[in-house]
């Protein structure tokens, strides 16, 4: 993650958004246990980082990858609040669900937003749930283009969307719900989309494992079934998980960092 913040353009100059924000951050850890004196306790662990400066900022709903943690993140959340925005990241599960339910707990914690979120953020930080901006990394790309869909029965109404190297599937086939139609601009998306991949991500790191992020699940394919306006960036020389903190713990921590191939910086 550090290397990806040092990448620069082939000028001399510096692209203000790889450079920290003006704003310091705090961290918030929220779940239903902790916030059971609030009105509406959230329904999934969460993870929020926001501008400490008193304000009103936009929200930045925020879906981690597959089997991954949302603190795993931290190091790219700070830094993207540090430009002003407020960054919502749950835990949607610890084991992997079936079929559609880890887009509807998705969409439960959106639908939260409007009557929780102001309750667990310190009194002179306050949301501006109008311009609510949905994204995710890997698997949770998908569960964030699912949401824009309609799947889960979201009513938390949405700005913009923010695909971090999104993956629909594996080498055996997608993973449910199969939002995947291939076919060109099909995605029924009513607000500005922006997809963000990486050059790595459909390589192997060995004759015995597939790509995190093989061809036809990618990318490459989300953009392409996405209306305009639309935007499609490619960090050619990173990988599927060089957007993860650089030092992960645990167990999960070291089988993340090893089963993606990795760029080597700028």
């Amino acid at each position: 993650m550090a290397q990806l913040l040092e990448t620069k353009p082939a000028s001399s100059t510096v692209l203000p958004i790889f450079l920290a924000g003006k704003y310091q951050t705090q961290t918030i850890s929220a779940d239903s246990a902790s916030s059971s004196k609030t009105q509406s306790p959230p329904l999934k662990p969460l993870l929020i980082v926001t501008p400490s400066d008193k304000g009103t900022y936009p929200v930045i709903l925020f879906f981690h990858g597959f089997m991954l943690r949302n603190i795993f993140y931290t190091d790219l959340l700070n830094h993207i609040s540090s430009h002003g925005f407020i960054l919502v990241a749950p835990q949607l599960y610890r084991v992997p669900p079936k079929g559609i339910r880890e887009v509807k707990s998705a969409a439960q914690v959106a639908n939260w937003l409007q009557s929780g979120l102001q309750s667990i953020l310190p009194k002179n930080i306050e949301p501006n749930l109008k311009t609510v901006v949905l994204s995710g990394h890997s698997r949770g790309g998908k569960t964030a283009f699912a949401l824009a869909l309609g799947y889960g029965d979201p009513i938390q109404k949405f700005s913009t969307l923010i695909g971090i190297d999104p993956v629909a599937g594996n080498n055996f086939g997608t993973t449910t719900p199969h939002i995947l139609t291939y076919e060109p601009k099909s995605f029924d998306i009513p607000f500005p989309i922006t997809v963000i991949g990486t050059g790595l991500g459909p390589e192997s790191k060995g004759l015995m494992s597939c790509p995190c992020a093989p061809k036809k699940y990618n990318h490459e394919e989300f953009f392409n079934e996405s209306k305009p306006p639309r935007a499609h960036f490619t960090a050619k020389n990173y990988g599927h998980m060089d957007m993860l903190n650089d030092d992960l713990s645990g167990l999960i921590g070291k089988v993340a960092d090893s089963m993606c191939v990795n760029g080597k910086g700028p």
